[in-house]
């Protein structure tokens, strides 16, 4: 994939990408789906690097789909639910009578995804162990079921994820170098959305629009102070945050204008004033104060926000004057948006 911006790929390879809310014209970006496109012509190990909520099930699921296995299974595994002791069983199955419960024999998601994809996902939270007999399977392309007489060749390809550093897991030796090299033969770094801050107009009004269709709604779109707060918040859970925030706030908005309140803020405004916390040692009118107290705080969030940060408005719906209200919000230290 030689190019420089999002429109220019391949009409297929664009709509595939889009399809997986892969969305974006920024220099990184655009290099982690040039990786996902060669790793699709390539049948090899890959290795999937990033953050929580970066896309990297989704890009495994691109590599399957747009290579040439997308005719067979496309089997997910998270390795952090896999404990040491079941491991091997879930991986490569049992035969009958191999332990107490076996009563009949049962394939693994090895044998599951014969002829396609088996995508670890979580990587770095195997065993060593376990490390062991996945390390044998990727050399020997063979694997045996608890119990069974003899081998079972498999036709799979191995795509892994982690968010961890793998390499330096390696070399402290908390993950064997012998399968890490082996896992990366193919490297793909799936970028933060705080280094991609530049797609954020594009991936939110992508997201809006699905979910219009999805929910049978006419064209909607985002209030201006989203987009200026969204370039500025750090989205510690990337793609996977944006998208919970935005939907969030579609589904909670009323006309054609989406309110989506930063995430501290939104956080603040929902917490309920709890009282089984206080200290009721302290004074009666101290006591009083700060339970008043935060009750004017939680609903002067809550307004605000509804009124998308207007204090006229925020005042019209309390039913207060807007200097009294102003005091209110000066006091609490919540700022004013746009009038």
């Amino acid at each position: 994939m030689n190019t420089h911006t999002f429109k220019a790929l391949d009409p297929t390879v664009r709509d595939a990408f889009i399809k997986m809310n892969f969305i974006g014209e920024s220099a990184l970006f655009l290099r982690s789906l040039c990786q996902i496109e060669k790793a699709a012509k390539h049948d090899v190990a890959a290795l999937l690097l990033g953050e929580t909520g970066t896309g990297k099930e989704l890009a495994a699921r691109a590599i399957h789909y747009m290579g040439s296995r997308a005719s067979h299974p496309f089997i997910p595994v998270n390795c952090g639910a896999l404990p040491e002791d079941i491991f091997e069983n879930e991986l490569f199955g049992h035969a009958q009578g191999a332990y107490t419960d076996a009563k009949k024999s049962q394939s693994g998601l090895v044998a599951q995804a014969q002829g396609g994809t088996l995508f670890l996902d979580e990587i770095d939270a195997l065993s060593l162990k376990s490390q062991v007999a996945l390390l044998r399977f990727l050399q020997d392309h063979q694997f045996k079921p608890l119990g069974a007489q003899g081998y079972e060749d498999a036709n799979v390809r191995l795509i892994a994820a982690t968010n961890a550093d793998l390499a330096a897991l390696s070399v402290s030796g908390e993950f064997r170098e012998d399968l890490y090299y082996r896992l990366n033969i193919m490297q793909i770094t799936m970028p933060s959305l705080r280094e991609r801050v530049d797609d954020l107009p594009l991936l939110a009004d992508h997201l809006i629009r699905r979910f219009c269709v999805e929910y049978g709604e006419d064209e909607r779109f985002l209030s201006v102070q989203c987009y200026t707060w969204m370039r500025q918040y750090s989205w510690p859970g990337n793609v996977r945050e944006l998208e919970n925030f935005l939907l969030r706030g579609f589904l909670e908005s009323e006309g054609p204008s989406i309110i989506v309140p930063p995430p501290r803020q939104w956080e603040e405004a929902n917490q309920q004033i709890n009282i089984s916390g206080m200290n009721w040692d302290t004074d009666y009118n101290e006591a009083k104060s700060l339970i008043i107290g935060a009750f004017e705080k939680s609903y002067l969030m809550h307004v605000l926000l509804k009124a998308d940060g207007n204090v006229t408005r925020a005042a019209r719906l309390a039913g207060k004057e807007r200097r009294s209200l102003g005091k209110l919000i000066k006091k609490h230290g919540l700022r004013e948006g746009e009038e």
